[in-house]
């Protein structure tokens, strides 16, 4: 492909290049398809500038908003510019604003383990959680196709708009205030008083979505596609909702992969929405395909007991490949092609202690599977007794403090050992993502 470009999983279609905002695709909700938009980079982009310590400077030829800036006529140094002055007005906002942030071994809990253990520390990111990647890279899209010659007054802008328990809503109104963007944000009722406090403060509209008796689904992504249907543009960390929030999480493997540490055996990630492991597994392709790296790590997610739609979709899978005598491709592209039969709302009201990846569904299913069936990897699920002795373990043996649901990933580590999966003297990542508040 010599242009980025987005396009559809399950029907090929393409947004157009002066799109404004082409967050999904056309014919998404017309039959059982899973259609959901990828953004599929040219072949002769520069991976790693190796020219910031801000990564959306250093990867800025991986972002759609960094291509449709060149194709509006921007120069590259007048996208640099933009990321700093956003970058600058979060500062403003949070305190700080993006930075690379620290990847190495965790001697203490690997010899523990008996592993050789590499952690990446997203606890101190901009709103406390790799959210605001994710969010980063809409909004230096936003700014790119709303701004300049036929861009939209400042008066015009549609409103942004969230679903989130949490982390996203937290990182996304840090992100609106530092654009002066209006923002609403649907929170579930046992959001966090501090977050709720925080969100208020910050200037967003907060709605607490409560869920009706009996109802199949996140009541907060039922009042989200309501006011998108009503104009709202999706700000949010749902890839389903808005395929370019891919593109900001990658960037936090890429600085792992990129950062001159030996080969991670082994990746864990844990999996909520799933837009982080979809942003993990993108990154792994494109830096195998690109040259930046000789091998990528198995891929490994991890949901909790109390709601697992992605391990359920893995198994049937699995399951069509041993019934059917298919290739991975062909059960995948059957996947795509049948959605509710693979992917749907778990039937129980959530529960966990790793409240940040109790999603009804796992919204970016499809980019996962795929993941995983590209690196040999495997999905697991995890007790509460995992979940609390996985954030137990790094808090005493480490000076991270995340909270359970950032921790999760240590938690599925912990299952990948029991099964065998990971052997001792195995070199793994594990990411933790969200700070203890």
């Amino acid at each position: 492909m010599n242009r980025s470009a987005l396009v559809c999983v399950a029907c090929g279609w393409q947004a157009a290049t002066d799109a404004r905002y082409p967050f999904a695709c056309a014919h998404r909700g017309q039959g059982d398809g899973e259609h959901l938009l990828e953004h599929r980079l040219a072949r002769d982009a520069v991976l790693d500038r190796h020219d910031s310590a801000n990564p959306f400077v250093r990867f800025r030829e991986t972002l759609y908003a960094w291509h449709a800036a060149r194709a509006r006529g921007w120069s590259d140094a007048d996208f640099v510019g933009l990321v700093q002055r956003l970058d600058e007005a979060i500062a403003r906002v949070d305190g700080h604003g993006f930075t690379i942030t620290p990847f190495g071994p965790a001697p203490a809990l690997g010899s523990h383990l008996g592993l050789d253990l590499w952690i990446k520390d997203e606890t101190h990111n901009v709103a406390g959680s790799h959210k605001a990647r994710h969010l980063m890279g809409l909004l230096l899209y936003l700014a790119v196709v709303e701004g300049g010659p036929g861009g939209v007054a400042a008066g015009e802008l549609p409103p942004l708009a969230i679903a989130s328990c949490g982390n996203a809503a937290l990182a996304a109104t840090v992100l609106a205030r530092a654009a002066a963007r209006p923002l609403q944000v649907y929170v579930p009722p046992d959001a966090e008083g501090a977050v709720l406090d925080r969100l208020s403060a910050l200037g967003a509209t907060v709605v607490v979505c409560p869920r009706l008796p009996g109802e199949q689904g996140d009541p907060c992504m039922r009042h989200l596609r309501q006011a998108l249907a009503q104009g709202a543009l999706p700000f949010c960390c749902q890839g389903n909702e808005n395929g370019l929030t891919i593109d900001g999480g990658q960037t936090l493997l890429l600085e792992t992969l990129t950062c001159g540490a030996p080969p991670l055996d082994h990746l864990v990630v844990q999996v909520g929405g799933g837009a982080l492991a979809s942003a993990c597994v993108q990154a792994c392709a494109r830096a195998l395909e690109h040259g930046l790296v000789p091998r990528v790590p198995r891929v490994h997610v991890v949901q909790t007991q109390g709601a697992a739609p992605l391990a359920r979709a893995w198994a049937r899978v699995q399951q069509r490949m041993a019934s059917q005598s298919e290739s991975a491709a062909a059960a995948l592209a059957c996947a795509a092609a049948h959605r509710s039969q693979f992917m749907w709302p778990w039937e129980a009201p959530p529960h966990s202690v790793a409240s940040g990846i109790l999603d009804d569904e796992t919204y970016d299913w499809l980019a996962i599977l795929r993941g995983l069936a590209a690196t040999d990897g495997s999905s697991v699920v995890v007790d509460e007794d995992t979940l609390k002795l996985a954030n137990r373990l790094v808090h005493q043996t480490t000076a991270i403090t995340p909270s359970h649901t950032g921790s999760a990933g240590l938690a599925g580590l912990l299952q990948l050992q029991r099964q065998g999966t990971v052997a001792p003297g195995n070199r793994v990542g594990v990411l933790l993502t969200g700070v203890q508040r």
